[in-house]
């Protein structure tokens, strides 16, 4: 069996319809090979594991994980020499690979992220400066994030970039031990692991010459829960609890 250049991990949790759109994104990607790590993280309609261009490996949790400790028990059963971290509800199109691994032509960069867009064309806030009290502050009175803008044609390097799509090179997921998943239960994951990256000597960039597709669910702005969770996450990061 040959050793594939990418493995891409997917978690779903009850997503299938969207998984089965993502899947057959990735079915039109016929210039690399990569392999698929789908992780169920409860139950759910299941998808067929045959049928794909690329290999598909189904992992179902007896019990719902983190969304690092979902991707860190992928990265255990990665054979590619590139690791995606991909969110279920991402539409891809078959060339935006292409430009993104060219990106690790620079031995430097351990973490590389296309530019992402809503279904609207409109550019999400996926690319962010490390969060600081004061940045938080001024975020809750005003509703915005600090802006960061990415300048077209060449890679730009940046603080950290949001977990709907991480491209690492396997070395430095590595090297960082993948996502803190005793911190870190769901969010925050994202920006700890660029932090750490950055402290390791890596570099974390975006290629503008790739974009993907992402309908946001903004489930901590809906859910008292899910507030909760996000609210938590932001003080251990600040706090280093």
């Amino acid at each position: 069996m040959t050793t594939p250049r990418l493995t891409v991990s997917i978690v779903s949790h009850g997503h299938h319809r969207h998984v089965e759109a993502l899947l057959n994104d990735l079915n039109q990607v016929t210039q690399l090979d990569f392999e698929v790590i789908l992780t169920v993280n409860i139950p759910e309609p299941p998808i067929p594991e045959s049928g794909w261009r690329f290999p598909l490996q189904t992992v179902h949790n007896p019990s719902p994980l983190g969304f690092g400790a979902n991707h860190n028990a992928a990265f255990e059963r990665a054979r590619g020499d590139y690791f995606l971290v991909l969110n279920p509800d991402i539409r891809v199109e078959p060339g935006a690979f292409v430009p993104l691994l060219l990106a690790y032509e620079d031995p430097r960069i351990g973490l590389c992220a296309p530019v992402v867009v809503n279904d609207q064309g409109q550019t999400e806030d996926s690319v962010r400066r490390f969060p600081t009290l004061w940045r938080l502050i001024k975020r809750a009175v005003t509703g915005h994030h600090d802006t960061v803008t990415l300048k077209p044609g060449r890679l730009n390097p940046v603080d950290w970039v949001a977990g709907m799509f991480m491209l690492f090179r396997r070395e430095a997921f590595a090297s960082v031990k993948g996502f803190d998943a005793e911190r870190f239960f769901l969010y925050y994951e994202d920006v700890d692991i660029c932090q750490r990256l950055h402290h390791q000597g890596w570099q974390v960039v975006v290629q503008p010459a790739a974009s993907v597709v992402h309908n946001a669910q903004r489930s901590s702005h809906r859910q008292l829960r899910f507030a909760l969770w996000h609210a938590t996450s932001a003080a251990r990061f600040l706090l280093r609890i």
